[in-house]
């Protein structure tokens, strides 16, 4: 990376690009038409000559937070994903920051929370990370279901299930919706630009089928409802008014996993994973 080569001798490169450089699959940088400032984390005491594609952080970094990953000098992940939370323009984009570096088992919730009292104390938009807490999952599989489930949450049904999975009454597997609400029978889906190719639109079309014969009432949000969530709450709305009139016996899914399910949502759980299992049961997040 360009970037490291400009940094003096002390300082690293932090936030969204230090999370790339580790890994982060979700990690673009990309801002609308193009790319945020590549952020550098130099102390108050370092100085690097200004370009545009640069964004200094003067903050003094508290000890042990610069390690080398490839060669390169990086701010630890709790750092790195701290400061992008800290930085979002919205409390939307700093849901969606933590929930893709968890998406990476970079961090859990707990060691966030952990990290915010030892270590960021009353920095800067520090509070915004206290009071976002509560609200952070750790098992999202691409950015648009925070985006999604941070809409749902504000329509005043509470915060659906992320990515977890439907079961028959005979715990077979049926499918694994991105938002499920379980006790409502309610589950929603993102139908983005990939969704509209003919292998995935097909696949989509036959697990919607499979969720009705269950007795399950779905709302698909799509790309054009992140513009205006009105249409899309609508649809949840309708979802839930056809789930609350089904008759207990219509409905079809197990409320919990079965005995035999590996559970994979949480950070601490899939670290938890052999390195066989963890081949075998999150291959297919890749996929989502």
């Amino acid at each position: 990376m360009q970037a490291g080569a400009r940094l003096p001798a002390y300082g690293a490169v932090t936030g969204w690009a230090a999370l790339r450089w580790a890994g982060g699959r979700w990690f673009s940088g990309a801002d609308g038409g193009s790319v945020r400032p590549i952020p550098l984390a130099l102390g108050d005491l370092n100085s690097v000559r200004r370009h545009p594609q640069l964004a200094i952080s003067r903050e003094i970094l508290p000890p042990g937070t610069i390690c080398r990953t490839r060669g390169l000098r990086l701010t630890s992940p709790l750092w790195s994903v701290a400061y992008e939370m800290r930085k979002a323009r919205t409390d939307t984009g700093a849901v969606v920051a933590f929930e893709m570096a968890a998406y990476e088992d970079f961090v859990s919730i707990a060691e966030l929370s952990s990290y915010v009292d030892s270590a960021l104390w009353v920095r800067q938009g520090v509070q915004r990370i206290r009071r976002l807490l509560p609200l952070l999952e750790e098992n999202s599989w691409s950015p648009m279901e925070p985006i999604m489930r941070m809409v749902w949450r504000a329509s005043g049904h509470g915060s659906p299930g992320v990515n977890r999975p439907v079961f028959n009454l005979n715990g077979t597997f049926v499918g694994t919706p991105d938002l499920f609400d379980p006790l409502a029978g309610v589950y929603g889906l993102y139908d983005g630009a990939l969704h509209l190719a003919g292998a995935v639109r097909s696949q989509d079309v036959a697990k919607e089928a499979a969720y009705r014969d269950l007795g399950l009432e779905g709302a698909t949000m799509m790309a054009g409802d992140l513009r205006d969530t009105g249409a899309f709450l609508d649809r949840l709305e309708q979802a839930y008014a056809r789930a609350g009139r089904k008759p207990a016996d219509d409905r079809r899914w197990l409320l919990r996993e079965p005995d035999w399910w590996i559970p994979t949502w949480t950070v601490e759980m899939r670290r938890g994973l052999s390195a066989y299992d963890r081949s075998r049961v999150l291959r297919y997040r890749a996929a989502a």
